[in-house]
């Protein structure tokens, strides 16, 4: 039997000022809560499983609504400065024909803003930009001991560290540690989790093809693709398909994507053979069944460990970056925190629990399987292309056009560097 590690307490901060928060999981979300709760004058931990802060994955856009929240935390300019899409867009079908079409003058004018495309790795180094250095802790396996109680005992988190470990005692804890929370698993140990939603996903960065084309998604039978432009040149292509939970290409994911998608319209196949980097593939879970609330104790979810969403609305993320700033909103280091833990669930739980469920008919939209069905479809989506305005638009009313509640922050924003373990 291997021995236990040897685990040190260490206890909460006296000062009201210096108050303590943990962030469990270092993703969009994680580190958008980090920033913002730093901002409002909490001392703040991130602990992440991974030995590196590189981020798995390859593009993201953000839309309007958390560029909004981003302006708070005082990063939205930067990330407005890297959006790349100009002229139209729009929806396709596999031989090339337009559905619906768009532009970004539209999108622009009808939600207040830009779609910015970036890759993650560039949207994680502008949220460590408002962090100091060390809050980040990597190679920090954590898990959540006690949940705590507002007005009582703190939270307790246990790390694990190479042959070391500690029990951190914490004022709040947030739980930002994806799909699979295991903070979620503790706090509702009787919800049945995120469930796989029939699909599978790609994503890849390339080079851009020789011959130019317009930002597209394009639908199919029970398959989609996306090919996006990136402010640096390259193109960030996404592709869905329907396939059994845990499936893999025995040929390697390229050779199943060239399978699935090598005869659709350019630039497509073009794409997919200039693809140097291997194509990352996920399957998909959601959460159908929403949680009752998002926090229990000194504990508080946000992101995928809340409220893990389709990507046929692009706004995972979005919602994880709006969680982030929300909970800074309501939380003042010296107020009442269980009084802003619920005003937190009040805002964000009716709001991400309508966008996972339209997130959810979307995809099964997009990923229609029959020849009749998938007829049907693209004419009602020609027909209403020719609308007053684009039904690719028009199906984001109420999710791009939303604005954070007011705040002002302190700007408290150091340089960070990730601390390696």
């Amino acid at each position: 039997m291997s021995e236990q590690p040897q685990t040190s307490s260490q206890p909460l901060p006296q000062s009201a000022t210096e108050r303590r928060a943990v962030v469990v999981g270092s993703g969009i979300g994680g580190l958008t809560a980090a920033v913002a709760l730093h901002r409002r004058g909490w001392q703040v931990t991130v602990l992440e499983r991974a030995a590196s802060l590189d981020p798995v994955g390859a593009g993201i856009g953000l839309a309007p609504n958390s560029l909004r929240a981003l302006d708070v935390i005082g990063l939205g300019e930067t990330v407005r400065d890297l959006a790349a899409w100009q002229g139209e867009g729009g929806l396709r079908a596999p031989n090339g024909r337009w559905l619906s079409r768009t532009d970004s003058a539209a999108a622009v004018e009808r939600f207040g803003g830009p779609l910015v495309l970036l890759h993650r790795a560039t949207l994680v180094d502008v949220l460590l930009s408002g962090l100091p250095d060390g809050v980040v802790r990597t190679g920090a396996a954590a898990s959540l001991v006690d949940a705590g109680e507002p007005g009582g005992r703190p939270a307790v988190v246990r790390t694990e560290e190479g042959d070391d470990g500690d029990d951190i005692e914490a004022d709040l804890v947030i739980g930002a540690d994806g799909v699979r929370s295991g903070v979620r698993g503790v706090l509702f140990p009787g919800h049945p989790g995120a469930v796989y939603a029939g699909f599978t996903t790609w994503r890849v960065v390339v080079p851009a093809p020789a011959e130019p084309f317009a930002p597209h998604e394009t639908w199919g039978r029970g398959r989609l693709w996306g090919s996006q432009p990136l402010k640096d040149g390259r193109i960030y292509a996404y592709a869905a398909a329907h396939a059994p939970a845990g499936d893999r290409s025995a040929d390697g994911e390229k050779a199943e994507v060239l399978r699935r998608f090598g005869d659709w319209h350019h630039p497509v196949p073009q794409i997919i053979a200039a693809a140097d980097a291997p194509f990352l593939r996920h399957d998909v879970f959601h959460m159908s069944t929403p949680l009752d609330t998002f926090h229990r104790g000194r504990t508080v979810l946000v992101g995928d460990a809340a409220h893990a969403m389709c990507p046929t609305m692009g706004q995972g993320g979005n919602q994880a970056i709006e969680d982030g700033v929300v909970l800074g909103h309501h939380l003042d280091p010296a107020a009442d925190l269980g009084a802003g833990l619920a005003a937190f669930t009040a805002d964000r739980l009716p709001r991400t629990t309508g966008i996972v469920a339209k997130s959810a008919r979307i995809a099964q939209l997009a990923m229609l399987d029959s020849a009749p069905a998938v007829a049907v479809r693209d004419a009602v989506l020609r027909l209403a292309s020719l609308g007053p305005s684009a039904l690719a638009l028009r199906a984001f009313d109420g999710v791009c056009d939303w604005r954070p509640p007011q705040r002002t922050y302190a700007a408290r924003t150091p340089v960070h560097q990730a601390q390696q373990s």
